[in-house]
């Protein structure tokens, strides 16, 4: 179900000062808040099995605020498929709330909500209304920008590049770049035509091993762009399998 207490809707929500934010349940979360604290009274032992990320802890931390848990019957658990094998781990090791993954989502949230609050008015007036900003795409949108004005500034200029293809005793083909390049196209062939009968020599070959790194693991995004360019899946199918394939143990969060 997701988060279940957000910053309100209307107003900054943070304290400037302190930057302590005043968080409220979500008109949309508000039964089902209701049906968990009946449940909590009910229950013997609470088990808190959201994501492992910080927007996971957050979410088990808003849970503990708002349903008033006690620490000595509340239980912090994560598993990465949800099969029995992995639950049971999971249920013999519990934890506590990490409040370091707690504090970097109210860091990134905190931030979102001054970035926007401020800068949104801004847009609506000079731009368009109904557009967004935010601590990461207003960053992003200014590297674009700027990226953008240098292409627009930059001056091509032409050079010349001179290469060979050598013969060895073997009859072994290597190759070479001459150092220099040729601002001028008629250099690069007075420079052909002066080599034409002049004898070169391979002084050295040097043989390095190379290596080739591994692809980094899929992010959300990058996984929704590779199933988008080799079978052509949208993001509701990538994210449905994904779900799927995690469900049944196949691949992590």
């Amino acid at each position: 179900f997701g988060h279940i207490r957000d910053l309100p809707k209307k107003g900054m929500g943070i304290d400037l000062k302190t930057f302590t934010p005043d968080y409220e349940v979500s008109a949309d979360k508000k039964k089902l808040v209701t049906e968990l604290k009946a449940a909590v009274k009910k229950a013997e032992i609470v088990w808190l099995a959201s994501d492992e990320d910080r927007e996971g802890e957050a979410i088990a931390w808003h849970l503990a605020q708002e349903l008033k848990l006690k620490e000595e019957n509340t239980k912090r658990i994560v598993f990465h498929e949800i099969t029995k094998n992995a639950i049971l781990k999971a249920i013999e090791n519990p934890r506590k709330i990490d409040q370091n993954l707690v504090n970097a989502q109210q860091a990134r949230r905190v931030l979102d909500r001054i970035v926007g609050f401020e800068m949104s008015p801004v847009l609506w007036k000079k731009v368009k209304p109904g557009l967004s900003a935010g601590r990461v795409q207003s960053v992003a949108v200014r590297v674009v920008v700027e990226r953008e004005l240098e292409i627009r500034a930059f001056e091509p200029k032409s050079s010349f590049k001179v290469e060979g293809v050598f013969l060895n005793e073997n009859q072994q083909e290597i190759a070479a770049k001459l150092k220099k390049d040729f601002a001028k196209e008629k250099e690069a062939e007075d420079f052909l035509l002066q080599s034409q009968n002049t004898e070169f020599q391979v002084l050295n070959v040097e043989t390095k091993p190379g290596t080739r790194s591994a692809s980094a693991p899929f992010t959300t995004s990058t996984l929704q762009q590779e199933a988008s360019n080799r079978p052509g899946y949208g993001v509701t199918t990538t994210m449905r399998v994904a779900q799927r394939l995690y469900e049944d143990g196949y691949i992590t969060y």
